[in-house]
């Protein structure tokens, strides 16, 4: 081929929807890019997509990128002069019991909170807007008027020569063989046309995109599974406004589709396909239908749409699509290799969101960081569990089978566990444990009694759960005597080297330039000045820091230390998260307890709050570090591994006469929002800065140290804020579990960032930040008058930017 490139900025492998939107937003930006397509374009998975679009999920940044689709989707046609298919026909979600109804009231308030227009409707509203289905069972419906649906491959095609117009270049019948990497640097890739030298591939791939970036060490954790969907012949009544309905109570889907219905749905039985491998030159290919496998969706859409009892059959479509192990699709620079980037696993709603993640996967390549906190979908959210294909496809199997079930506050995965299990595991299981998991970390979140009859399980409710009294009794003994927590699942790494300290001092926004034996809490930011990580540094030496963080960004935090050290500083960081257990000992009771067991000093004046010292308990060395995250007195007691069992057993027996219990992960949660502690990623994150989060104190600015976001943060503060972090109190019988609406003086202002109950102060409690268009002051905030949307529901809440909860007053008090 005479014109084949022979370098480019960019590679784009694969030509779907996100190939081709990516390319579409790459050219835009000016870049020179290449779209190499093995086949045709649409021709893996895209051609057969249902192509509803709808814009609502839990994250609003999430939400942001479906609603950026939906306004591309919008103008392509006029840009491009190819149709789409695209319209704006609304989507309606029915409710059909009393559950359902509360879980579609919490999404309404949700949307209002995430500026759209969600309207709730009666069942004969619904009905009036789609006459065909029976509404018997329905208790009410959501309706989204900017919903809508669209023909996959006309938009792909439109995306394909909008990319064009821009300079992109596009190849289809181009496999790439493989892609040259040296010394951990992308040089180029070879294909069966030719090589192309460039720094930087983007895997759009669809479900080739785990074996093609395998290739090169980066893992994507995803799965093709069989969806199914039935095509109707004409039925009366079907108009072309047809809304989009989703019914998930009954399991399934609708839109229409030239005058007839296009019904699919998510059994609770899938099928993962290609077990063994995707089949050689798998393209414009269906897979047989399964019409006994779907029985079960005809059987339950008959009983809402009864048309379909006499409706002809045009096909049963039968696709693979690429599901992963949480249900959410996968974006980002992959950690193992730079420049390396992947935009896959989409989860059967790539239409809806392929303009939006295209978009923001360009951006992400031309400017090194995604437009916004996507947290939810980046690749850096997975870890160890995720390299095992058989552990994926089980975790996957169940996403897929949840993907219309309830959506319960605080609900656990049950497949693929237990996984990674604490050698307290068995102990804490027999004293009433009930786990959950975290990327594949089994962590007791609360304790039953199981003498008094309590059931050692998780009941889902919308109202207070089962563990809710569990929970308070551990954390009224966190306040009044003292808890201990296992966790062992912590992330840790140890950075060493004789630049450690500059590397350090680089990457953190707190001063980590202290003695040996200095507990850091610390920021790392952005160049925006936005919070990428929350952690925790000890210096255990002049050239030796112990750095721990947050379970589920273990992979995270790692990546964004390695890539920050400067350029030619001797720094290596190493992840020894399996090699230390850790024993959190809370309450006013600790020192009494922690000095029964070692004879090293234990007191206020020999081991200061901010401190950290190795001590002996029952003959293991213990990294004491003197911190909490429930404000109380209490240490982190870091450990080897074969110690756990042994000092876990010595700090009860010391315990016993000071009223020690065992305490899990939901009664954290509820002593950290009474002192007001920030939580990444939910209250702080990319998006959000020190100064906005109440937390510029942990910020070297007044030291003369440069360090990474350092500009952003001074430019903050010579400016304005329009953004702060503020606590909201309500009566207790409100149930807050975030995302609710904060109205302040009647305008809508933000929504809350994590909520959850305050057993010590009584209250319900909620975090959220309130923003404003001008300048914001910490008494702009206090002088509002404040209401939260609950449910739909407006109700009075309180304002603070102080804890709520001070354990040195309420010793005073005592």
């Amino acid at each position: 081929m005479s014109d084949f490139p022979k370098t480019a900025q960019a590679v784009i492998v694969g030509g779907g929807i996100v190939g081709c939107s990516t390319a579409y937003h790459l050219a835009k930006l000016g870049w020179e890019v290449v779209l190499l397509e093995r086949k045709k374009l649409t021709s893996g998975t895209t051609f057969h997509a249902a192509g509803l679009v709808g814009q609502l999920r839990s994250s609003a940044n999430i939400t942001q990128l479906l609603g950026y689709s939906v306004d591309l989707y919008k103008t392509l046609e006029a840009e491009t002069g190819l149709g789409t298919g695209w319209k704006m026909n609304g989507g309606l979600r029915l409710a059909c019991n009393e559950e359902r109804w509360t879980e579609v009231k919490r999404q309404a308030t949700t949307a209002h909170s995430f500026g759209l227009d969600m309207q709730l409707l009666t069942a004969k509203e619904a009905q009036d807007l789609w006459p065909l289905m029976q509404v018997d069972d329905v208790i009410g419906a959501a309706y989204l008027p900017t919903d809508g649906q669209a023909n996959p491959s006309d938009i792909t095609q439109a995306l394909a020569k909008g990319a064009r117009m821009a300079g992109a270049r596009i190849f289809e019948d181009t496999k790439v063989l493989s892609v040259d990497v040296e010394g951990g640097v992308i040089k180029g890739v070879e294909t069966d046309k030719g090589r192309i030298d460039t720094p930087i591939v983007v895997a759009c791939a669809g479900q080739w995109t785990r074996t093609f970036a395998k290739s090169v060490g980066v893992n994507v954790p995803l799965v093709p599974m069989e969806h199914q969907y039935m095509v109707t012949e004409r039925i009366e009544g079907v108009t072309p406004d047809l809304p989009t309905l989703r019914d998930p109570d009954r399991l399934t889907y609708y839109k229409e589709d030239v005058g007839g219905l296009v019904m699919g749905g998510y059994e609770p039985n899938p099928k993962p396909w290609a077990v063994d491998g995707i089949p050689k030159d798998f393209h414009y290919t269906l897979l047989d239908s399964d019409f006994d496998h779907f029985e079960q969706m005809i059987e339950l859409s008959l009983g809402r749409v009864p048309a379909l009892q006499t409706a002809g059959v045009k096909q049963l479509v039968n696709g693979p699509e690429s599901f992963t192990p949480d249900g959410n699709f996968i974006l980002g620079e992959a950690p193992e290799l730079k420049n390396f980037f992947v935009g896959a696993g989409f989860n059967a709603y790539g239409i809806a969101a392929g303009g939006g993640a295209g978009m923001a996967l360009a951006e992400w390549v031309a400017k090194g960081e995604p437009p916004y906190d996507l947290w939810p979908v980046d690749i850096r959210r997975f870890g160890r569990p995720h390299f095992d294909d058989d552990w994926i496809r089980t975790r996957t199997v169940e996403a897929y089978g949840k993907h219309y079930t309830m959506a319960w506050p605080s609900e656990e995965n049950d497949s693929g566990r237990p996984c990674r299990k604490s050698p307290l595991y068995e102990h804490l299981k027999a004293k009433g444990a009930v786990f959950g998991e975290k990327l594949g970390w089994e962590r007791p979140n609360w304790f039953a009694d199981t003498a008094a009859g309590e059931a050692q399980k998780d009941i889902y409710s919308f109202q207070r759960p089962n563990w809710h009294d569990a929970v308070g009794r551990e954390h009224k003994a966190a306040r009044e005597a003292a808890v201990l927590f296992d966790q062992t699942s912590f992330a840790k790494f140890t950075l060493k080297g004789p630049d450690a300290e500059a590397a350090l001092g680089w990457i953190a926004a707190n001063n980590v330039a202290r003695p040996v034996g200095s507990l850091i809490y610390t920021q790392m930011l952005n160049d925006r000045g936005g919070i990428e990580c929350d952690l925790t540094v000890v210096r255990m030496a002049q050239d030796e820091y112990y750095i721990v963080t947050g379970t589920g960004y273990a992979t995270h935090d790692f990546d964004w230390i390695s890539r920050n050290i400067p350029a030619g500083m001797n720094a290596q960081l190493f992840d020894i998260t399996s090699s230390n257990a850790v024993l959190s000992l809370m309450g006013p009771k600790a020192r009494d307890i922690l000095a029964a067991v070692t004879r090293d000093d234990v007191s206020n004046d020999a081991f200061r709050f901010g401190t950290a010292k190795t001590i002996g308990i029952a003959g293991c060395p213990v990294n004491a570090l003197r911190v909490t995250y429930v404000g109380e007195l209490g240490w982190e007691l870091h450990l080897p591994v074969e110690y756990a069992t042994t000092v876990y057993e010595a700090l009860h027996k010391a315990g016993a006469e000071h009223g020690l219990v065992d305490a899990g992960y939901r009664a954290i949660e509820t002593l950290r929002l009474e002192k007001g502690y920030r939580a990444w990623p939910s209250d702080i994150g990319p998006d959000h800065t020190p100064d906005e989060a109440g937390l510029g104190w942990a910020v070297k600015m007044k030291q003369n140290i440069d360090f990474k976001g350092r500009a952003a943060v001074e430019a903050q503060q010579a400016g304005q804020l329009h953004k702060i972090l503020a606590t909201f109190t309500t009566e207790p019988d409100v149930i807050l579990s975030g995302r609710e609406t904060i109205y302040r003086d009647g305008v809508r202002v933000g929504y809350l960032s994590s909520g959850g109950f305050g057993h010590h102060v009584n209250k319900s409690i909620g975090m959220g930040y309130v923003r404003m268009d001008g300048s914001l002051t910490a008494e702009d905030v206090m002088a509002g008058d404040y209401e939260l949307e609950v449910a739909t529901e407006r109700v009075k809440a309180e304002v603070s930017l102080a804890p709520l909860y001070d354990p040195k007053m309420e010793r005073v008090k005592a």
